[in-house]
């Protein structure tokens, strides 16, 4: 394993933070390593922690009476500088659990009520969304939305259009615009699986 030789603080923002790291692996490569992540302070850095908290969730909610359309975002990213299609998603205030993230998240984004489910937890286990990159770890919650979308509790800094997609608009989607990795793959799911929760085993 490497090992890290000195961590430095470029950053202070409230996002996101960028942080220069030092350090040679096991077969004596020196590296210089930049990391972006939501820590405030390089305290807070999984190097330092080595502790694996949820810093956001990504909410999979199906719409419908049947259940058989997924609620999306189309939302504009700077880093791309186009549109995306994404589950809907956001941080987790500071002790907040991350359902309870999820039904805040889901609502502030797109108006509707969410009905998370409680599947085993190893479902909705932390993961690294862009490990080489940053160390953002999410939580994918997974449950019903239902009630009328509204944007008027959205951020100004938000750009997003909210998605009810049928399985013949995932397959667009999927076939015609950006979509987000995370998104992408629960989607080809969706397309197939009758029972797109079925997986979940409750």
């Amino acid at each position: 394993m490497a090992t890290i030789n000195s961590l430095e603080q470029l950053t202070e923002n409230k996002f996101v933070n960028l942080f220069h790291v030092e350090g040679e692996n096991k077969k004596g490569h020196h590296s210089n390593y930049f990391v972006a992540s939501r820590s405030k302070t390089k305290d807070d850095l999984m190097i330092t922690t080595g502790k694996n908290v949820a810093d956001g969730v990504s909410i999979y909610a199906l719409y419908g009476e049947n259940k058989d359309k997924v609620v999306l975002v189309r939302q504009y990213r700077y880093p791309i500088n186009t549109y995306i299609y994404e589950f809907p998603a956001g941080l987790c205030e500071p002790g907040e659990d991350y359902r309870e993230a999820a039904v805040r998240e889901l609502f502030e984004e797109t108006g509707l009520t969410f009905h998370p489910l409680k599947p085993d937890p190893m479902y909705e286990l932390p993961r690294f969304s862009s490990v080489g990159m940053t160390d953002e770890s999410v939580a994918m919650v997974f449950g019903y939305a239902d009630g009328e979308i509204s944007d008027k509790y959205q951020e100004m800094s938000e750009e997003i259009q909210v998605v009810i997609a049928d399985r013949d608009e995932v397959r667009r989607i999927l076939k015609e615009e950006h979509v987000a990795i995370l998104a992408a793959y629960q989607l080809q799911h969706f397309l197939h699986d009758e029972d797109p929760f079925a997986f979940l085993n409750i």
